[in-house]
């Protein structure tokens, strides 16, 4: 008993210190005409209806959600801002303070009692998830929009990607056909494209699944989605060999230690013994003057975005060229780091970096770990370096944007 008097007594003072301070209009009213309830809803819309439009202008929402968001606010403003409700909202000031003060001090301790604290009344709204069937209405809806404006492609872009995830994929193959040229310049979508028809031809990428995923390689050679496509539909061809050279491109943009990688690593294994392929010998490490060594430095401003489980990686490639040539991943630790890059290195042993006579490198902390460059990755600028030097000096002073 009174532990809950010690709680009830500073809770009570507080409700009474709050009240006092929300309803202080109420029970000193200003003097000054006050302003009605219809103006006040009309400014507020008025606002943000102008954010909605600068929205839209900036695009930042596209014209579906606009066209949504801006019916929605008119329906509302026009309720709103009825007749009735033009009239001052400060009257009889004393009686609706009092009238408030007893009306929330009734429902809070009803409430209190009823449901009991803060927490637990949040844990019992976490219970209420979107159910399978809102999600199946929202798409519905948009699927419906779609149909009255069929040139967004964009928006049919989407509404694939949403029957994809439902696994409605006959649905999907539908919208993604809708959405065109859209679809033909993303290396994404064109992976997910191929992966729906496959599905719904049981697995078979004869066709136009296999084209779709060389399109998608064509414009982003490192793509995960398209690389483990490309194995599956080699490897479900017959073709081990094409499947373990894809997975392992797949496989060196993985981080090491992830089911990811271990699940990767045991489908190249499998690939491997179907086709009576022996795993490829370690490469020796090159010799003197085939290797470019040197340090790591990161500028003093960037040292604070260092963090437990960053990737530091060391690229270098043939100048000029996109695919990398050699690739050194460690542990981001302390700085200044030293680095080799060497033939046991190589992303293709049949082009090595010590065929080359100089590569262009560069450095970038990722932190994923993934080929991939993403937003917020700490870069150095590229350097044409002769191979055989060992005192390069490359410094992380950049920021990805």
């Amino acid at each position: 008993m009174n532990s809950v008097t010690s709680f009830l007594i500073p809770a009570f003072l507080l409700l009474i210190l709050v009240l006092v301070l929300l309803l202080r209009p109420f029970i000193f009213p200003a003097h000054s005409k006050a302003t009605s309830r219809r103006q006040m809803n009309a400014t507020i819309y008025r606002e943000e209806l102008d954010k909605l439009e600068a929205e839209h202008q900036s695009s930042v929402i596209n014209s579906v959600d606009y066209e949504i968001a801006h019916a929605e606010m008119r329906q509302r403003l026009f309720q709103d801002t009825l007749e009735e409700d033009d009239r001052e909202v400060a009257g009889s000031a004393k009686k609706t303070a009092i009238g408030l003060c007893v009306f929330i001090i009734l429902i809070s301790s009803a409430l209190y009692f009823s449901l009991g604290d803060v927490v637990r009344i949040a844990q019992r709204n976490s219970e209420k998830p979107i159910t399978q069937e809102g999600v199946e209405k929202m798409v519905a809806e948009f699927a419906a929009k779609m149909e009255k404006d069929p040139t967004n492609l964009k928006g049919w872009a989407m509404l694939a990607r949403s029957y994809r995830i439902l696994g409605r994929n006959e649905d999907a193959a539908k919208a993604y056909e809708r959405a065109g040229s859209f679809v033909n310049s993303d290396p994404q979508l064109l992976a997910d494209y191929a992966d729906v028809l496959a599905s719904n031809a049981n697995g078979n990428f004869a066709g136009k699944p296999l084209q779709l995923i060389n399109q998608a390689l064509k414009l982003d050679p490192n793509n995960l989605m398209a690389l483990w496509l490309s194995g599956t539909a080699s490897y479900n061809a017959g073709n081990y060999k094409l499947a373990v050279q894809s997975w392992e491109r797949l496989a060196q943009q993985l981080p090491p230690d992830t089911d990811e990688a271990r699940a990767i690593k045991g489908s190249i294994t499998e690939a491997r013994s179907k086709g009576g392929l022996s795993a490829p010998a370690p490469m020796p490490v090159a010799s003197s003057g085939k290797e470019i060594s040197g340090k790591i430095e990161i500028s003093t401003e960037l040292k604070s975005n260092i963090k437990p489980g960053d990737i530091v990686m060391v690229i270098a490639r043939k100048p000029g060229e996109r695919m990398p040539v050699a690739v050194l991943k460690a542990p981001a630790t302390d700085f200044p780091m030293r680095f080799t890059l060497n033939d046991a290195l190589a992303m293709n042993p049949s082009a090595p970096l010590s065929q080359l006579s100089e590569a262009s490198i560069e450095v970038r902390i990722s932190k994923s770990g993934m080929a991939k460059p993403e937003a917020g990755d700490l870069i150095s600028s590229a350097q044409t370096i002769k191979v055989g030097e060992k005192n390069v000096r490359l410094l992380v002073n950049q920021v990805r944007q």
